[in-house]
């Protein structure tokens, strides 16, 4: 871009016996930022003193476009050498500075410079967006393989009484939905959804003599089955991860009772976290509904009547209240392989 259409034309002339064939010029400063959206050059060779706008007010509007996208180097075409005009040059976006008048070899390095300059920092967002996509699929795979083995963790805990070996990720589902009905934040939502299938791991340390038992635990069996609240949470205790932690909440206190006749610490009330409320609802519900070795599956509809008769005193009433407003067919669907990851 220069007025002087002289210049316009030695410049494509030199330009050409050195290769470079691709070039479109102008002698109209108002076209360049159009021209420059259009062809997108690798190098902008630019007069500063023209009829509005200048050099230095195309390079303020170049400098507007498309700031996301790698900046496209300029050379400035000037006969003031002054520090004042090289240094407002410079501040406007110059890369470098071609003198008036030209001298050919002058013209010729320096355009192969900013040239091989462009290429490399082309080459350089290239290789960038290469390693942005590459963590991209590593920390996916992580946060896949993160996710599958709490999952599997969670069924760990529940594989040997329960004949879906899906309980753990349908309570985490349902307690997911109950956390959404109350309005929780989507984030908590999520973490909930994936620490609930924790909530029973503790059942790993129980003997299969008193976790299949068919009948009624006696009194000692009972204390060795309510242990797996405090083994759960121990397993779960001292991670930085927020869904482990979460989990360690959940495996302690989702056999407390809102009336405080729970256990293992007899909370009652707020004092018990809300994911550990959540949870009980929810494996209550999944309980009732399924069957396990001391009992058959309740029918839908007697399952919600006692989840309701229960409200207040064995489960939050607020819970419940959201519990109520759901489809609960739906919680009774298998899980997809979608819910599992």
């Amino acid at each position: 871009m220069d007025d002087e259409p002289t210049n316009v034309l030695m410049l494509e002339r030199f330009l050409a016996r050195w290769g470079h064939e691709n070039v479109v010029s102008t002698t109209d400063s108002s076209q360049v930022v159009s021209l420059v959206e259009q062809e997108r050059p690798s190098l902008i060779l630019l007069d500063l003193t023209m009829p509005d706008p200048d050099g230095f007010e195309v390079m303020k509007l170049l400098s507007e476009l498309h700031p996301g996208r790698g900046t496209i180097p300029v050379l400035v075409l000037t006969a003031d050498v002054s520090a004042v005009t090289r240094e407002r040059a410079l501040t406007s976006g110059a890369s470098d500075f071609l003198t008036k008048p030209f001298d050919r070899t002058e013209v010729r390095l320096r355009v192969r410079n900013l040239l091989r300059m462009h290429l490399l920092q082309l080459t350089l967002e290239h290789h960038n967006e290469l390693l942005e996509q590459r963590i991209g699929e590593r920390t996916r795979d992580l946060e896949y393989a993160r996710r599958e083995t709490l999952v599997r963790l969670a069924l760990a805990g529940e594989y040997r009484d329960d004949q879906t070996h899906e309980h753990a990720l349908r309570v985490g589902r349902t307690a997911a939905l109950l956390a959404a009905e109350l309005k929780l934040e989507d984030e908590h939502v999520e973490l909930i959804h994936r620490s609930a299938p924790l909530h029973d791991i503790g059942k790993l340390a129980v003997p299969d003599a008193i976790l299949l038992k068919p009948g009624i635990l006696t009194g000692d069996e009972f204390e060795v089955m309510k242990a797996h609240t405090i083994v759960g949470a121990r397993i779960l205790d001292g991670s930085t991860s927020a869904v482990l932690q979460c989990g360690e909440i959940m495996a302690r206190t989702h056999h407390e009772r809102w009336d405080g006749g729970g256990y293992p610490d007899g909370l009652a009330n707020d004092a018990i976290p809300l994911p550990g409320r959540l949870v009980a609802v929810a494996d209550t519900f999944d309980a009732l509904t399924h069957q396990r070795p001391y009992k058959l599956a309740w029918p839908l509809e007697r399952a919600v009547e006692e989840i309701q008769r229960v409200a207040g005193s064995q489960l939050d009433p607020h819970v419940v209240q959201a519990f109520d407003r759901l489809d609960h067919g739906t919680l009774l669907a298998p899980i997809q392989a979608g819910e599992a990851r």
